[in-house]
């Protein structure tokens, strides 16, 4: 999961989202890029209607993430890249997962590329986030989201045991 909420700093407009990553892959099939995997019913805000809510705003890039997916005889799918410019300060909160260990392949797949918060300074200095950050962003600065793609899939270990499936 990938969330983004930011709000003005007197409380009095907020926001809230969800950005995809990708699926891993499974035997037989590649994974699925820039997609909601573990949510259900969210999809993304289009640029106009942040822009729109919040002038303060501004959506910079939104992207897929080329090669985050794990390779493997079938691929995970690719995260996605979402940044942010702020015009005005703002509160920030991010919870995201997968900052430090990576979407792991199966059979052999490798595992994908871990997700990324990075926050560019309007002086250019780079502050990289970590999965769970909160605090203020100043005017001008840009948050950037590169979220984990999905892990791949081979089967040069095929008749290995699978994970136990614990319900979680």
């Amino acid at each position: 999961m990938n969330n983004v909420l930011f709000g003005t700093l007197d409380g009095n407009s907020q926001y809230y989202e969800t950005i995809a990553g990708g699926s891993g892959a499974t035997d037989g099939y590649n994974g699925v890029s820039a997609v909601q995997v573990h949510m259900t019913n969210t999809r993304i805000t289009d640029p106009e209607v942040i822009e729109i809510r919040f002038p303060s705003v501004r959506l910079e890039k939104f992207l897929i993430r080329i090669k985050s997916g794990g390779t493997g005889k079938w691929h995970g799918g690719d995260g996605v890249i979402r940044a942010y410019r702020f015009l005005e300060s703002m509160e920030v909160s991010i919870l995201s997962e997968r900052r430090e260990y990576h979407p792991f392949g199966l059979k052999g797949g490798n595992d994908a590329a871990t997700g990324e918060n990075i926050l560019i300074k309007k002086d250019g200095t780079i502050v990289r986030l970590k999965g769970h950050f909160h605090g203020i962003v100043e005017a001008g600065d840009m948050l950037e989201i590169r979220t984990p793609g999905g892990g791949g899939f081979d089967v040069t270990n095929k008749n290995e045991e699978e994970p136990v499936n614990s319900g979680f």
